[in-house]
């Protein structure tokens, strides 16, 4: 009887239970999305899955650093798990790659139709809404997320001797141009980038 009840539960729920649960399988395949990125100890590259959580934890901690006032760290928790999902069919690109960003926005708001899509309507609106904040990067929210996002992959190839860097021909003025905007939300992350970049040239593992 028990589990009559529990096939009905699933039955009555399957327009919200049943799509989130949809969702949640979906977003496995998160796992399988390689960045460019090694991990710190050079093992092996990065998977999108880790990414996320590493860049979530970084916005917890690195709280303290945002200047701009009323920040709220729920919206920038939720935007830092989220913004990446859409790589599960649009693949990642690399920062670096100026061809494959020509259509990188078009690809991946294909791609959160459809995967936000799963989730029940209200869900749907929501996380769409926050990934496109984030790719606007008008909020305050969106500009200390994106910081985070563009500090963590630095972090990455600093303490990989720049293999990422070395692999694709990266330049420094590429890699500060991309943390440019840092300065607004974090200026003292942005300084602190700003001096791995010149320690990653003098090593050697950044070209100047």
């Amino acid at each position: 009887m028990i589990f009559i009840q529990r096939e009905r539960l699933l039955v009555n729920e399957s327009n919200r239970l049943h799509r989130q649960i949809e969702f949640i399988r979906e977003i496995d395949k998160l796992k399988h999305v390689l960045r460019q990125s090694l991990l710190m100890d050079a093992s092996r590259q990065e998977n999108d899955a880790e990414h996320t959580w590493h860049i979530a934890m970084m916005g917890m901690i690195m709280l303290e650093h945002a200047v701009e006032p009323g920040l709220d760290l729920k919206v920038v928790l939720k935007m830092l798990l989220i913004h990446d999902i859409v790589e599960i069919d649009a693949g990642d690109t690399f920062a670096y790659d100026e061809s494959g960003h020509v259509d990188k926005f078009q690809r991946e708001q294909l791609a959160a139709n459809r995967i936000f899509g799963l989730l029940p309507d209200d869900q749907r609106d929501e996380l769409i809404s926050l990934w496109l904040e984030f790719e606007a990067g008008d909020t305050m929210e969106s500009r200390y997320a994106a910081s985070i996002d563009r500090l963590q992959p630095l972090l990455h190839n600093y303490y990989t001797s720049g293999a990422a860097w070395q692999r694709h021909g990266v330049r420094s003025s590429q890699v500060l141009a991309r943390i440019t905007k840092m300065a607004i939300s974090v200026p003292a992350l942005y300084d602190y980038a700003v001096w791995l970049v010149g320690d990653a040239v003098a090593k050697g593992y950044l070209a100047e």
